[in-house]
């Protein structure tokens, strides 16, 4: 199954944090609130009042951060995704 955004939405793969060598782990109760994922797809963004779209401003490949429950979960074959809105994402990792 393909799944295409819509409007402002958006695809993102989370991305666990991988843990190596020299690394602090944190408990869960210490963690940011903020999580971390890569775009997959990007609808064509949002209705302007005009009738014309709203250039999005991620684009696939984007390293994202977001609010830990931000987000639709949805699994595609076997994957787990998240479908959020651009307004949910808070900054792209440049």
């Amino acid at each position: 199954m393909k799944l295409v955004p819509l409007g402002a939405s958006i695809i993102v793969r989370p991305l666990r944090a991988s843990v190596g060598s020299g690394q602090l782990v944190m408990p869960e109760d210490f963690r940011s609130g903020v999580s971390r994922g890569r775009v997959l797809s990007v609808g064509d963004g949002r209705l302007l009042p005009n009738g014309g779209r709203a250039t999005p401003q991620v684009a696939e490949g984007d390293c994202v951060l977001y609010e830990d429950f931000a987000g639709i979960p949805v699994e595609i074959n076997g994957e787990k995704l998240l479908l959020l809105t651009e307004d949910e994402i808070l900054a792209i990792e440049g």
